[in-house]
């Protein structure tokens, strides 16, 4: 695929509005905004969920509390992590997915990844470290091996490697988690935020 064939096909996904009828019958019954952040240079994949409702609004990926978590664990500034030449953000749904009557955050719609991520993937050709954030991304991206839950999946981290990595959502309401498992910082995070620097450093 050509440059100019893979911008059309980004220009595509965010003209998608597939689940207008499923986000207007949500508690927030708003309309889909994908956001996309792609760029065929990118060397670093971050598969995440979906943007939230700050991100809905910003149109930046990541632009919210979880995001400043996420680049803390990569070892990134935003003007980094915002790179897309570099670093590129391939979520299970581009759009906010809304919330349910309790206010809670709906799950990514299946159909957005059936749809694009099959035709994504195969145009990141430089990609050299995909990070599998949280268990939608990690069923998707890494199948049977995230059979046994996120934690499971990500205490395995070494397995996956190099091609991905397993993080939980760096969402704070998992700040217990990840005092539960100390584990996560003092093993996983050096060497994580070592692979990044390097794959970033490449010439």
């Amino acid at each position: 695929m050509s440059q100019k064939d893979f911008t059309a096909l980004c220009d595509e996904i965010r003209d998608c509005r597939l689940c207008a009828d499923r986000f207007a019958a949500t508690a927030t019954a708003h309309a889909p905004r994908p956001v996309v952040w792609l760029r065929r240079s990118a060397r670093i994949v971050v598969a995440g969920q979906a943007p939230g409702a700050q991100v809905h609004d910003s149109g930046v990926p990541f632009d919210d509390r979880s995001g400043d978590r996420l680049r803390d664990w990569m070892g990134l500034s935003r003007t980094d992590f915002y790179d897309r030449y570099r670093v590129a953000i391939l979520p299970m749904a581009f759009c906010f997915p809304g919330y349910n009557a309790k206010g809670a955050d709906l799950p990514p719609p299946p159909l957005c990844a059936r749809t694009w991520h099959a035709r994504v993937m195969p145009q990141l050709p430089h990609r050299r470290l995909l990070l599998v954030v949280g268990g939608y991304a990690q069923k998707w991206h890494l199948g049977a091996a995230a059979k046994g839950g996120v934690t499971a999946t990500v205490q395995d981290w070494r397995s996956f490697l190099p091609q991905a990595l397993p993080l939980p959502h760096p969402s704070w309401r998992n700040t217990a988690w990840l005092k539960r498992h100390p584990w996560f910082e003092t093993d996983l995070l050096p060497d994580l935020r070592q692979r990044v620097r390097a794959i970033l450093e490449m010439p």
